[in-house]
């Protein structure tokens, strides 16, 4: 027993040099012990949605007609969109702060809806195509988990939810969505400490909770042809990843 002692003694006496060797000046040491400290933000938003197909399908015509049809509707690619935004942290205790960020995102949702009863002279089934242009309000309400700080970055997790406000006007499109939506976040991230502000990038994931899917928009058509395709979807599940900078 006395030999195990004296060997964690040494041990811990070599250790603590070694240590000590790995340790750095730090930058703004008392940063994080402010009550409330704000930042801007600019960042990447990547924009998706979940489509619930209703199937087969018979439309009205205007001119008594039935016609029938099997629409496939899919947000086929990630389009890359534009953030910026605010920062407000509001510290709780050493490793929680209560964030509220609110941000605005431009971004495109390319919507593809393939017509399955319907086929080209090559039997490929036919194509329609949709760019859904959506800019959000965004306020996120989330929760930040910190781990202890070394030398000059920390990580973290961040989670909460983020009521946001549609403001794309009504068009002639397929499809529309609803002015408001609510998402889920989880995200992760490193603060980083620079001799003048803090640097502080994170990755973001959001899904919806509600169905964003106006129902209402269909009544709005002049073109009868479009319908079919409005009809096609039964609801929608909006979902979002952002990469975020923010400087404190």
């Amino acid at each position: 027993m006395k030999k195990t002692i004296s060997t964690l003694l040494m041990l811990a006496l070599f250790a603590c040099p070694a240590m000590s060797q790995q340790r750095k000046v730090q930058n703004k040491p008392y940063i994080d012990l402010r009550p409330l400290h704000f930042g801007i933000s600019i960042g990447l938003n990547m924009q998706d949605a979940e489509f619930q197909n209703v199937g087969p399908q018979t439309i009205q015509m205007p001119s008594g007609d039935t016609k029938d049809g099997y629409i496939l509707c899919d947000a086929d690619t990630w389009n890359p969109g534009f953030s910026v935004g605010v920062l407000a942290d509001i510290r709780l205790h050493q490793h929680f702060s209560f964030r509220i960020t609110p941000m605005m995102h431009f971004g495109t949702k390319h919507l593809v809806f393939r017509n399955m009863l319907e086929t080209t002279e090559t039997g490929r089934p036919i194509e329609m195509t949709q760019n859904l242009k959506n800019t959000y309000i965004s306020i996120p309400l989330s929760l930040k988990f910190s781990a202890e700080r070394f030398n000059n970055y920390r990580p973290y997790i961040v989670a909460g939810l983020n009521p946001m406000i549609n403001l794309s006007g009504k068009d002639q499109d397929y499809i529309q969505l609803k002015r408001h939506d609510m998402m889920i976040e989880l995200g992760l991230g490193c603060d980083f400490y620079l001799p003048f502000f803090k640097l502080i990038p994170e990755l973001k994931f959001c899904y919806s909770l509600l169905d964003a899917f106006d129902k209402t928009h269909i009544n709005e058509l002049t073109d009868a042809n479009k319908r079919i395709y409005a009809q096609s979807v039964s609801s929608v599940r909006t979902k979002m990843i952002v990469l975020t900078l923010y400087f404190e």
